[in-house]
């Protein structure tokens, strides 16, 4: 693997060795050295145009666990901030000698533009792009229903025969287009449920179903429910009356949690806002796995550090045990 930079372009089959490899991380964490002398040597860049903490962190500590070096770059504060180009940004990366750029960026298309480019050699991982896609996010869902689901016998498994329904603002995510590209890839059926004004105006074109109302969407009994975070930082308009009119509509209350089919599972990708799109009552539930995605998102970026940066490596497994 060279670049990730998107779900919609992988296979099942690729989709399906990068859980397995986080398979074969999440093991490692078990124990009490958690760390591997994997990729000692090798230098990872965080580079953030945007504010993020939990996946800043999450790829930080997946490449600190691989023994590989780790520089954070924040725009704040930086040259960026003086009128630096992207360009210039790569091309100082380029001369410290980064192996790999985790990129975070409010544009769409920023990490395949620095991938392409050639202004750098090293692989790009997209932890988010504008509105585009935040892939990295998606894979650590997928390995969670998939954990969920299968438990200790999830390997080498998709996703069929699986429904999942993403709730909320459609329209600004990233994690959804993520998620639906990789799941529908791996085989789940996929429902999106939202306000009219909170669905993207092409999503005709994109292998879902649309409800507009949740009650409707939770009686088709959903194997997994993910709530999505209005985006408030991201709307310049009026998309729903008020915050209470939407906690009311669309929102994952103690009442729609009891709905809820046995054995169903209530996903968010963080930060939650608790009240908004989901009650205390549903975040702190047993059928929450909003920690498991955090502790997920290490192994699953731990492995496609490894798959990115091990090289003819990558088949080793000694590399990971």
């Amino acid at each position: 693997m060279r670049n990730l930079l998107d779900t919609r372009s992988l296979s099942r089959e690729d989709a399906i060795g990068i859980l397995d490899v986080a398979e074969d991380m999440a093991d490692t964490q078990l124990r009490e050295v958690k760390k591997l002398p994997t990729l000692r040597g090798k230098t990872v860049v965080n580079l953030f145009f945007e504010d993020s903490t939990r996946t800043r962190i999450s790829f930080e500590a997946a490449a600190k666990r691989l023994s590989a070096d780790v520089i954070n770059f924040s725009a704040k504060g930086s040259s960026v901030s003086k009128g630096e180009s992207l360009q210039d940004t790569a091309q100082t990366l380029q001369a410290m000698g980064a192996d790999a750029v985790v990129i975070r960026h409010g544009a769409s298309g920023a990490p395949q533009t620095l991938a392409t480019s050639g202004w750098i050699d090293a692989g790009v991982v997209n932890a988010g792009d504008g509105t585009h896609e935040h892939p990295t996010q998606a894979l650590l869902d997928a390995f969670t229903i998939r954990r969920r689901t299968y438990g200790a016998d999830s390997r080498g498994r998709d996703l069929s025969g699986l429904h999942v329904a993403i709730v909320g603002d459609i329209l600004h995510s990233r994690v959804a287009r993520s998620n639906v590209w990789l799941l529908t890839t791996l085989g789940a059926r996929v429902t999106l449920v939202a306000p009219p004004t909170l669905i993207p105006q092409d999503v005709s074109a994109w292998p879902v179903t649309v409800r507009y109302d949740l009650d409707e969407a939770i009686a088709e009994t959903p194997d997994a429910l993910m709530m999505l975070r209005i985006q408030l930082e991201r709307m310049n308009a009026a998309y729903f009356p008020t915050e209470r009119e939407y906690s009311r509509r669309w929102g994952l209350d103690p009442r729609r949690l009891e709905a809820l089919p046995t054995g169903s599972m209530v996903m968010h990708p963080g930060p939650m806002n608790r009240g908004l799109e989901i009650s205390a009552a549903a975040a702190d539930s047993p059928r929450a796995t909003v920690l498991e995605q955090v502790a997920n998102g290490v192994s699953v970026r731990m492995a496609v550090l490894y798959l990115l940066l091990a090289g003819d490596r990558a088949n080793e497994k000694e590399d990971i045990r």
